[in-house]
Formats: structure tokens, sequence, C-alpha cells
């Protein structure tokens, strides 16, 4: 697979990988294990094979005795070698006659195009060994399931997939490029490959910083939104650098403010700042929402991947200058959403300040609260009457060499406010860190006090930073709407 998106990405898993680690809990990869073990449950009575990935040859010898044993219904994570390829099967389900069925378990919501090309190598292999495989499906997680009071129905939760035909298809050439591959793994040396958007798709690839140490700072690649011709233009130019683009290359507004102010070093600010920002106050608060979105729905009436808001943070700056703060973070052992509505409806009444927030995140978090509680309707809409996305003036207003191409809170706030910084964040750092943060907590996987604590303190510390970046960052605004030249 790795070869399909790279040789150098294949050529490095398999002569330099990098040291084996356990997923971090909550991680996709965690979570998709899970999801794995779960579907066991459609398998009564399967075996699973234990044997770690480098103990491949135990793992085979296992399978075959299983194959065998007529008594074993379906066997997991079972072990292949053919044509000098190794695979784990997620589940092998025995049929009728002696046949066989495969089943690749995805924690997706959806069939996805690598997906064939990954079952299609295990169908291949499998056949190659001699394997009658009659059957082949892709277990998804199915999006319309709804939790009910009882708990999980696994045979619900999971959608079974026949992409028996399109596996059929992907075999057709896939015993054609096999030999590249081989011929790139018998090389002693690395292959060559531009990076690309190859780097990126369909999984991003954990050697990029060894493939581009000798790209330029401003390396084009780093340019928003720039389109496959016009990458293969400067390319055909031999410019790499942002700062190098020529003035007549047709660039889009945004692109053009990005090359003149990396060329020049010189921040870029709108002339029309100010009244952009005429109705943002301060006073004026400032917005910023958590959530989760479990692939396993921990709650009643709950969705998979139903995005579950679980914590706020809310600086008030006032009229005199005076900043303080408000936050809420749920327990997790129940549905967290009536309370995070309720709490944010308090602490937002009694006052008409605008409501700074930094995306349209927090809006659709909100839309959906008060579709969820009719009788919070009216005071969740009035709420969002007041939000103030600051996001598109940052986007279209501004630009500073040093956010480093990106929009992102994280950047910008410490390139317009010197001295602003989240490094010293070492728990929790960004948002899917602390969702799969709360999701250990809300999932009941902890039991220490301690580490709970610890990690309810990291989650508060990180969304009470990212409304004070706000803070910082309007003012930084306002302060340039003023002295432009500043």
């Amino acid at each position: 697979m790795a070869g399909l998106q790279c040789p150098r990405r294949l050529w490095l898993l398999v002569h330099e990988p990098p040291p084996y680690e356990e997923p971090a809990p909550g991680t996709p990869i965690d979570i998709g294990q899970e999801i794995g073990r779960k579907a066991h449950l459609l398998f009564p009575g399967g075996v699973e094979i234990t044997e770690a990935p480098w103990e491949h040859a135990q793992a085979v010898a296992r399978t075959t005795a299983l194959i065998a044993d007529a008594s074993v219904p379906a066997i997991f994570e079972a072990a292949f070698t053919y044509d000098r390829i190794r695979i784990r099967v997620d589940v092998l389900e025995r049929l009728a006659s002696g046949a066989w069925g495969l089943r690749e378990v995805k924690r997706s919501s959806r069939l996805k195009d690598h997906y064939i090309d990954d079952i299609a190598l295990q169908a291949y292999v499998l056949r190659g060994t001699g394997l009658d495989v009659r059957s082949i499906e892709l277990l998804h997680v199915n999006t319309a399931y709804v939790r009910d009071a009882n708990g999980i129905a696994w045979p619900d939760f999971f959608a079974r997939l026949d992409v028996g035909e399109a596996v059929s298809a992907a075999l057709v050439d896939l015993r054609d490029r096999l030999p590249a591959m081989r011929e790139c793994l018998d090389a002693n040396t690395l292959p060559e490959a531009e990076p690309g958007s190859q780097c990126r798709k369909p999984y991003p690839c954990e050697f990029w910083d060894r493939c581009t140490p000798d790209k330029p700072s401003d390396w084009i690649s780093y340019m928003p939104h720039l389109s496959p011709a016009q990458a293969e233009s400067l390319k055909a130019l031999g410019i790499e650098a942002i700062s190098g683009i020529p003035p007549d290359f047709p660039l889009t507004a945004r692109q053009t403010i990005i090359r003149d102010s990396i060329a020049t070093g010189r921040p870029f600010v709108a002339p029309d700042l100010r009244r952009l920002l005429g109705t943002y106050g301060p006073p004026a608060c400032y917005l910023d929402f958590e959530a989760m979105m479990p692939p396993i729905p921990l709650y009643e009436g709950t969705r998979p991947f139903q995005t579950i808001p679980f914590q706020w943070s809310l600086h008030t700056l006032a009229s005199d200058g005076a900043l303080h703060h408000q936050e809420f973070l749920a327990d997790g052992d129940a549905d967290p959403r009536r309370a995070f509505a309720a709490t944010l409806i308090a602490a937002l009444a009694g006052a008409d300040f605008p409501i700074i927030v930094y995306s349209p995140y927090e809006q659709q978090r909100l839309k959906e609260l008060a579709a969820a509680f009719p009788d919070l309707h009216d005071p969740i809409a009035a709420i969002v009457d007041r939000l103030r996305d600051l996001l598109p003036i940052v986007r279209g207003a501004v630009y500073f060499p040093a956010a480093r191409f990106s929009n992102s809170i994280k950047l910008v706030g410490p390139a317009l406010c010197p001295g602003f910084t989240y490094d010293d964040l070492e728990e929790i750092g960004d948002g899917v860190a602390a969702s799969a943060a709360f999701l250990q907590l809300a999932s009941g996987r902890l039991a220490d006090p301690d580490e709970i604590d610890r990690l309810r303190t990291a989650l508060r510390l990180y969304c009470e930073r990212d409304t004070l970046a706000m803070v910082e960052v309007h003012r930084a605004l306002m302060r340039l709407a003023k002295n432009p030249d500043d």
C-alpha cells in the first residue's frame, strides 16, 4: 500500500522503519483497533491470532492450524505469506463447502477508493495460497445507527458492504504493479521521488521531513490553494521559492499578498481594516468550543461520529479593559450537550456584547444544540446573532510572514503578538489532542484520579489559551487599524 503512494515511502518503511509504538489512547489508530475488536462480536466463536507483527512465521503456522479445524467459524488477524507479501486479515469467515469470506474492518463511515487496493492485495495473497475466497466484504461504521438505552447493538453498528466486484476489477492489474515495487525494495539506495500531493494522500507520509530538508523556507508547496497547474508552471520555470515568483505570474489576490509580503519582509495590512472591525467591540466576548466525534457513540440517542461539544471557554473584555474568564468542562459520564448549552446561556445572559469566534465552528455547534433542545432554541439563537467571526478578517485583511502561511490561531496569535505562545502547553496543544483526552475521560478508560485531574487541568488550560489568543489577536488588529505602519 505504501508502494502505491510513493516508492520512497515503501523503501524507507522496509529498510529504515520507524520504531514500533503503541498508538496513544484516543487517537484514530487506537480507536480503529478498538472497532476492529468490536467487529469480532459479529462472529461468535472466532479465534484470534495473537502473535505480534514481527512473529509472522508463528502467526502463519497458527492460522494454518485453525483453518484445518472445522470447528473454528472465523479467524481474526489471520496471517499469510505468498509471493513475498505478508498480510494479516481482519476477519476470515468460514463459509459452507470449505469456502471462506474475507472481511476487512475500517473505522471509516464509508468506502474509500484506497480500501479496494488494500483488500485486493489481501485477496491476491489468499487465493495465491490456495484458499477458496467466495465472498469479500467491507465492514464500516454505520452512521445512521443510533444508540439506545440498552447500549450498542453491534450488528446494527456495522454496515456490511459487498465489494467483491470492485476487488475483482482491482485484481486485474495488481500483479503488474508488484515487480516495480520489488525492484524498488531490492535496490541498495533510496529511490528518488519529488515531494508532492502523494505525500498527503491517502495518508500523511511519516518521512516528510526526511524528503524535504533542502527545500526553501518559503517553498512554493506552502502557498495556500496553489493549483496543480500553477505548481507545474512554476516547476517549469525552475522556481521553488514563493519569494521568487515573478510579479507577472498569475496568482489569486491572497496569493499575491503572501508573495509580496514574503519577498519584502513587510506585513500586509488592508487599508479598510478599521471598517472591518467596526462591529467587533470592545467591549466583547471571546468564545471557543471543544468537541469530540466518538466513532462508537457513548450516550443514548447519539450516532457514530456525531459531534458532541464538551467544553467552552469565554473571555470577556470590558469597556474599562478588565478581562474576565469563565469556563465549562463536562464530567463525561453523561451526555454533556444540555449542560454545555445551559451554562453557556447563563454565562452570556445580561449583556449584548459581540461574541468573537475564530471560524464558523461555534455557530454550527450552536445550531445543532438549538435543534436538539427546542426549549433552548431562542436563547441559543440570540447567541448566534451576536457572533462575529474574526477568521475572515485575518484571512483577508492582514498577513504576517511569521504566521508561516497559516491562518490557524496557534500561529497567527504568536505572529501578531510577540511573546504570546502555546509552547508551554505540553499535555494538550491542539483540538485533536483535546478531543482524544476527553474521549479517554468519557469512555471510562482512566481510573487513576491523579491522571484524570491532570487531563482535566490540561483541557482547561488549552481551551482558555485559545480564547486568550483571540483577545490578543483582536487587540493587535485594533492597533494595526489605528497605526498600520507600526
